[in-house]
């Protein structure tokens, strides 16, 4: 796994033995920047970005390394948050991110409280854990940590599909590679 474009064009990156931890593939992730930024790399420069369910970090160490003002790292395993922590350390990012151990609902409570607003919000929760997409979804629709020109973008199995619609959030385009999908929504 590596970094694919940007500042830290490819560099390493670390994962965890293990199934627990499912890092968003290089292909995957490569398709998700090419659709936020089509021909136009400076397209996430200062952007606030969420990445729900971290795992190692990689969708968030991956915008910053393409411009990315701050990325809020949510991640409930101590030892992800742990490898979350190395892999920023690793590439010698010493700020513009914040790493929280909690819960993703907890998360979004903090940040909200703090004032924190996103322009990107990345979710990636285990995939057994398939309620785990609506309720995220639901909170984020009626979260204040989500612009109204924001976009939410869950990566999910192809052949599970989290929904259409939550609350404000409208999804706009699903994208299949391999196993895996991505659902981009925005708020209507």
């Amino acid at each position: 796994m590596r970094v694919i474009a940007g500042q830290y064009r490819s560099r390493p990156l670390r994962s965890l033995r293990g199934l627990d931890l499912r890092p968003t593939a290089d292909r995957l992730r490569e398709a998700l920047f090419n659709v936020l930024c089509p021909g136009d790399p400076a397209a996430l420069a200062g952007t606030t970005w969420l990445d729900l369910y971290a795992g190692t970090g990689a969708v968030g160490i991956e915008a910053l390394s393409r411009g990315a003002a701050m990325v809020y790292f949510a991640e409930a395993s101590k030892p992800a948050a742990d490898l979350i922590a190395a892999n920023l350390k690793s590439l010698g990012i010493a700020c513009a991110f914040e790493i929280l151990r909690a819960e993703t609902a907890k998360a979004l409570g903090r940040w909200e409280s703090a004032g924190v607003v996103t322009d990107l919000v990345f979710l990636d929760p285990p995939y057994r854990l398939r309620d785990e997409y609506a309720k995220t979804l639901s909170a984020l629709a009626e979260s204040k940590v989500l612009k109204e020109s924001g976009t939410v973008i869950a990566e999910h199995e192809k052949r599970f599909d989290p929904g259409e619609d939550f609350g404000q959030l409208r999804r706009y385009r699903k994208l299949a590679q391999g196993d895996a999908a991505l659902s981009f929504y925005r708020k209507c």
